[in-house]
């Protein structure tokens, strides 16, 4: 099972790096925004990982309050991108 928890956080770190190039040369800022909203589901699932390899639950309360912050923050993103655009 070591083997499988190792091959899920190395493809979760490459994944990372490719949305952080996607973050970094995002044509719009919508591209941006939904690249940090990847990186946060990126992270949740990291941490869900890091529990499932400790057998340890003591977590959840960390990965309940990194999801609701990423909703939360993608949603006033959102808004605030669309607020721009229609000042334009």
């Amino acid at each position: 099972m070591t083997i499988v928890f190792n091959i899920t956080l190395g493809l979760l770190c490459v994944a990372g790096l490719l949305v952080l190039i996607r973050l970094i040369k995002g044509p719009s800022t919508l591209d941006r925004l939904l690249a940090v909203d990847v990186i946060v589901v990126l992270l949740a699932a990291g941490v869900a990982v890091g529990m499932a390899v400790l057998s340890d639950s003591s977590n959840l309360a960390l990965l309940v309050s990194i999801v609701l912050l990423g909703f939360a923050g993608s949603i006033t993103g959102v808004r605030l991108a669309e607020r721009g655009e229609r000042h334009r």
